[in-house]
């Protein structure tokens, strides 16, 4: 979504990137005043209430100014970035501060790359943070050391460096290095301001990086995370009593669709422990198997409770409905998304699998893999988490037993799956040690009566300890 304020400037507008969020928060950005931009090119990551998205530029120009820097909550529909479609020879300028002005030589280096081409972007997706060219500056030729000294000058100058022009001060004050080694500086937790360039111009490169960390004990540099984990602090000892973190994104659209299902759907859970000794030995064949093992294929009990789940539905396929409170229906589906609970950084998401009902298990497994690694990188898209009709949750991974989950919005049922521990039990007439987990269905009491969720849970049940049942009942 663009709007124009005259003939050579086109603002981009915070678009609406999933189905009726609000507002969504800019958490980097890949580009800055003065920087080049074509059609298609990522110049922002922003997080939804869904989802962290990439933003696509949809046109070519120059950056003339950010109206607001990272970290900040923007409504849908407002401006956040201005582009001068023109070239922007003079508009752009002035959005550089005088300190760039005199940097001709460290500026020119990103000019040399050659901008990439041209081609569709799926938000969610994206490509990869481009690289961007900058105009060539008048002025006389500065060295690189002098450019730095004149940078930190600046900086000291500034004690609010984020309140000055929605940030477009700060990018004169930045290093110069491309986007992929800003990105391995943040997650290695390196202050580029501190890296001494070795690139032409002064160019940070990703070895003057890899060499800032060397210094640092071993144990320092395993204890770095791989990526930003979620602020949620809730114990302080060095004398704060209390730690306040802000709701938002992913976070604060959970919190409210969680207490709005509970409130909403009459919640009713069912409880069933199973042996699960012959699925486990199943998964250990299938993954020596040609089909599974040996083409890289992810296999893994959630795999086979899955299927369980889905050939339950087949069985009973009422279960897999919506209430419509507008007009006092009842929705059947004759599909299934299937949903799969994430616990990620920013907090619970609930992506799905389009038409899992029609997928073979080798097909299910593949975009199991696929959904799972996804949501591990942050890069599910809001449209991976619309249009789910029935979710499973996997509270073993954390190593509790069971739970009594909350449906998510407009599902008639959840499937909670516990840990698997060894266990005495009585098999065969005889007490052994068995493999042994506990499940939980939850579902709406409007949708399912006791009886239909009852045999939903029990054919599931009922697959898992016999696993050729799978066969039989498909």
């Amino acid at each position: 979504m663009t709007t124009m304020t005259d003939a050579s400037v086109r603002e981009f507008t915070m678009p609406d990137v999933g189905e009726g969020l609000t507002e969504a928060e800019i958490l980097k950005w890949y580009v800055q005043p003065g920087d080049t931009v074509t059609d298609g090119q990522v110049v922002c990551e922003v997080e939804t209430a869904k989802a962290a998205v990439e933003l696509p530029i949809p046109y070519d120009g120059v950056v003339r100014s950010l109206h607001f820097p990272e970290g900040t909550t923007v409504d849908v529909g407002t401006s956040i970035i201005a582009v001068d479609v023109t070239g922007g020879a003079g508009g752009a300028a002035e959005a550089e501060p005088s300190v760039a002005a005199e940097v001709p030589q460290a500026t020119q280096v990103a000019q040399e790359e050659k901008a990439p081409a041209r081609q569709p972007v799926l938000v969610g997706y994206g490509v990869s943070a481009s690289s961007t060219k900058r105009r060539p500056r008048k002025g006389a030729e500065v060295p690189a050391r002098e450019v730095a000294a004149a940078v930190q000058q600046e900086l000291n100058g500034h004690s609010d460096l984020t309140a000055l022009a929605g940030g477009a001060a700060v990018a004169s004050a930045r290093p110069l290095a491309k986007p992929p080694v800003r990105k391995l500086a943040k997650d290695l937790g390196v202050d580029l301001t501190t890296v001494t360039p070795s690139g032409a111009d002064g160019v940070i490169t990703r070895e003057d990086v890899h060499a800032a960390v060397a210094p640092a004990t071993p144990e320092a540099v395993r204890a770095t995370p791989a990526a930003p984990a979620a602020p949620a602090p809730v114990a302080s000892y060095d004398g704060t009593r209390e730690t306040r973190v802000p709701v938002k994104g992913v976070r604060k659209a959970t919190a409210a669709a969680m207490v709005g299902s509970a409130f909403t759907a009459p919640h009713v859970t069912e409880f069933v422990t199973v042996d699960v000794t012959r699925t486990l030995k199943l998964v250990e064949e299938l993954k020596r198997s040609a089909e599974y093992g040996m083409q890289g294929v992810r296999v893994n009990p959630l795999l086979l409770i899955a299927k369980a789940l889905l050939v339950a539905i087949r069985r009973h396929p009422e279960v897999n409905a919506s209430w419509d409170e507008a007009n006092q229906e009842i929705v059947l589906k004759h599909y299934v998304n299937l949903g799969i609970a994430a616990a990620t950084p920013r907090g619970l998401i609930v992506p799905n699998i389009k038409d899992a009902h029609d997928k073979t298990l080798p097909q299910l497994a593949e975009a199991l893999g696929e959904l799972v690694s996804t949501a591990r990188d942050g890069r599910t898209s809001p449209a991976a988490m619309q249009g789910g009709t029935v979710t499973i949750t996997n509270v073993g991974v954390f190593g509790v037993d069971t739970g009594t989950p909350i449906l998510p919005p407009g599902e008639a049922a959840i499937l909670a799956v516990g840990a698997i521990r060894l266990q005495p039990w009585v098999h065969k007439g005889k007490v052994k040690p068995r493999q042994v987990t506990t499940l939980a269905l939850s579902f709406d009491h409007r949708l399912v009566d006791g009886e239909l969720g009852s045999k939903v849970l029990a054919d599931v049940a009922a697959i898992l300890e016999q696993p050729k049942k799978l066969i039989t009942w498909a």
